[in-house]
């Protein structure tokens, strides 16, 4: 698959190298180091390194709990979490070298989700770039970063695929498909641990393995229920493509698997992950997940340590069972020390790997924390990046790009915040370096045009709805009433000549612990949108999200419709810089967008049922599979997107109408840039496997490519499909294709396409 080359001034950094693995001779010389190491460890010391307790820096904003230092130099502590600064890193560190007894290092890790302090868009709007160089580069931006700040592991890439945008943590992930979710899971690892040979160079931790995306109702830590096909087929290979990408650390779920929480789920941890995928890397829990076992209604807190344990989980964080109880389970016979001595070598050699035994103060040159974070380089990165993440899903008139003349008014709660910009789990952002969108436009357009601003409406009527969904008061609720608000928002556009209205979701609408059973425009804002409208001005609505959100009513009366997610903290340049026409988007949905919340879950690569509603079928069609009241069909489709300019796809033409088990075949299009100014398009490929030992989806992604084209220029896209493209997994769980008809679909999202077939024999 060909790749869009990111221009070479943006390339500021060296490019990611890819993980190597260790030769016999390394992994010889590291058996033999932590062998020795092990010798010397007492169980006491054993646990510590376990043990993995909260530093609760940033949680408190506060000096690091006293307690962890006790902790640390007594050997009880194998690391810590979510402290920034590289001066109190440093010292934690010196504390664990100088003054424990066997002077072994820490593992610093943070929820490095989406950027330290330049901070990209959230993971969702990320995928929606399709772009895997600049997903890349983002994550080894983030890594520079954190390392500069003493962080040496990051609890990232979620790579949860999720079809249900009531759950806040989409906003984490990737979207819905597991072959795009997969290439980012690639791309992400890469670029947070190259070979992990250098000190800007930080572990990755693939997480929530495994299924978290599929909570019931959309509600977070919900159980989480599906056969073992579904899991191999839908939902297991972004996991999988982290792992073989060489991820060097994986985070159990809260959720239950097949009955079992995942914590301590042997099938999933031994059997699957590192019996069937080979990893030989370290695993820890999610935050408490031990802990919770017995909540689940299973066992206490000393026999849920034991089976998590026994099932292949290496390090604890914060239930603090593994220190608490498996020295007594060990004395009782009740845990083997086979299994404390697995859990400490793979913790061990993480560390080894990470060279911290060879120095570690690696990652504590306290000078790169001065110069390595938010620089200029980084800032320019984050706002190219982000520019090319928000999607363009409506543009009637073509009211988009705006002139920088006349009098733009910018309204809305969105319109005025710098801490909403970023998004969900910017744990190290410092938040008075961003702008506001108000401050982004009004820099765009200079002296050429004059910009005013009103808020027109609080994001909820009901202020305890909206005080929930906000974080730690940064965002305050306006005290003026709602006609106050909107009458101040009528008087300011009456002059204008355009309304750009800043709508949608607050920062902490979406991630964790911000499930959502309404996914449309609050009441107050709709109140305020259609009063906007109805002043028959040209209204842009620039669309704030963490997750596909319902917008119907928008579709069919808003003339311009950005959907902006949270773009990180160079979003408010970003956005300008899309609507203002100095970059035309090119962001291509990566979850369906939805007509009613009625039809959620909803997916492009479902099974057909054996009753489906035709293709060309007119509405309502009793007993056929559709609603009484809406079209099954989504209200945008995933990999929609629009631009400034237009394209033109011929027919797929196939090399071949056959495909031998040795062979491969090509399918081409010819795509043409109709419009009057260059763009970049993303053109995506789509299989389906039309009969076999088990129902197949209706499509599947299965290759894509971003091209940039000029004005008029035409240009051939050619994918190659091999035997090995069309495998599955069947009932009894082996990855095979089977000999039958495939057809081959090409266009520029999952419902436009043009289709070929072509036999496999």
């Amino acid at each position: 698959m060909k790749k869009h080359i990111i221009a070479a001034a943006a390339l500021m950094l060296a490019a990611s190298a890819v993980a190597k693995p260790m030769t016999d001779a390394e992994k010889a010389k590291m058996d033999k180091f932590v062998t020795e190491l092990m010798a010397k460890m007492t169980l006491d010391e054993k646990l510590g390194q376990l043990n993995l307790p909260p530093s609760d820096d940033i949680v408190t904003g506060q000096t690091i709990n006293s307690n962890i230092g006790q902790a640390v130099a007594k050997g009880q502590v194998g690391g810590t979490f979510n402290i920034k600064g590289a001066e109190k890193i440093r010292e934690l560190q010196r504390v664990a070298v100088e003054e424990s007894r066997l002077g072994i290092p820490l593992l610093l890790g943070m929820d490095v989700i989406h950027g330290y302090e330049t901070v990209f868009p959230i993971p969702l709007a990320l995928s929606c770039s399709w772009d895997m160089e600049a997903i890349e580069r983002s994550a080894r931006i983030a890594a520079v970063e954190a390392s500069a700040a003493g962080v040496n592991w990051t609890f990232s890439p979620m790579v949860d695929i999720s079809r249900d945008p009531r759950w806040g943590r989409m906003s984490e992930g990737s979207g819905e498909d597991p072959y795009l979710g997969s290439e980012i899971a690639r791309a992400m690892v890469r670029g947070y641990q190259g070979d992990l040979k250098n000190n800007d160079e930080i572990l990755a931790c693939v997480k929530h393995f495994a299924l978290y995306g599929a909570s019931e109702a959309g509600r977070d830590y919900n159980t989480v229920d599906m056969s073992r096909s579904r899991m191999y087929n839908e939902y297991f290979a972004p996991y999988k493509a982290a792992v073989d990408e060489g991820a060097a650390t994986v985070m159990t779920s809260f959720n239950l698997v097949d009955g079992v929480p995942a914590t301590e789920n042997k099938w999933l941890l031994d059997d699957v992950l590192r019996g069937q995928w080979g990893f030989d890397g370290m695993v820890v829990t999610d935050y408490g997940s031990i802990g919770e076992v017995s909540v689940h209604g299973l066992e206490n807190l000393p026999e849920a340590s034991a089976r998590a344990l026994d099932a292949g989980t290496d390090m604890d964080m914060c239930s603090f069972g593994f220190i608490g109880t498996l020295k007594q389970s060990v004395e009782n016979g009740t845990v083997p020390m086979e299994n404390i001595d697995k859990a400490v070598r793979r913790i061990l050699e993480a560390k080894y790997r990470l060279g911290l035994f060879e120095n570690p103060y690696k990652f504590n040159d306290t000078k790169r924390e001065k110069t390595h974070i938010y620089t200029k380089e980084h800032r320019a990165d984050a706002r190219r990046i982000a520019a090319e993440t928000f999607v363009l899903l409506k543009n009637d008139g073509k009211v988009l790009p705006l002139a920088k003349k006349g009098k733009v008014a910018l309204i809305g709660p969105m319109a005025n915040t710098a801490s909403n910009m970023p998004g969900t789990w910017s744990v190290a952002a410092d938040f008075d370096r961003y702008k506001s969108l108000y401050e982004g436009i009004k820099d765009a357009v200079g002296n050429k045009a004059e910009v005013v601003y009103a808020k027109g409406s609080n994001l909820e009527s009901d202020p305890v709805l909206e005080a929930n969904a906000t974080m730690f008061g940064r965002e305050m609720r306006d005290p003026r009433s709602e006609e106050e608000l909107l009458a101040e928002a009528l008087a300011t556009v009456a002059d204008a000549d355009v309304i750009v209205a800043a709508m949608g979701e607050s920062s902490e609408y979406s991630g964790e612990s911000s499930s959502r059973t309404e996914l449309e425009l609050p009441a107050t804002q709709r109140r305020l949108m259609e009063a906007l409208l109805a002043t028959g001005k040209p209204v842009v609505m620039l669309n704030f999200s963490g997750r596909p959100t319902v917008m119907s009513w928008e579709a069919e009366n808003v003339p311009a419709i950005l959907n902006v997610w949270f773009g990180g903290s160079e979003a408010a340049d970003a956005i300008a810089d899309v609507v203002f026409g100095d970059v035309n988007p090119s962001g291509r949905l990566s979850a369906t967008m939805p007509r009613s919340l009625g039809q959620v879950p909803i997916y492009y690569n479902h099974l057909n049922t054996g009753r489906p509603l035709a293709a060309d079928a007119k509405g309502f069609v009793k007993f056929r599979s559709n609603y009484l009241d809406v079209p099954n069909t989504p209200l945008y489709p995933f990999g929609y997107g629009l631009g400034y300019t237009t394209f033109d796809y011929s027919p797929v033409r196939l090399s071949a109408d056959t495909l031998t088990g040795d062979g491969s075949l090509t399918a081409t299009v010819t795509v043409k840039n109709t419009g009057s100014r260059e763009g970049t398009e993303t053109v995506q490929m789509y299989i389906r496997d039309l009969v076999g030992s088990v129902s197949r989806p209706v499509k599947e992604l299965k290759g894509f490519e971003r091209i940039t084209l000029a004005p008029g220029e035409s240009r051939d896209v050619t994918f190659t499909v091999t035997p090995e493209m069309l495998k599955f997994y069947n009932f009894n769980l082996d990855f095979v294709n089977e000999p039958g008809d495939f057809d081959l679909m090409v266009g520029p999202n999952s419902a436009e396409v043009s289709t070929a077939r072509f036999t496999l024999k």
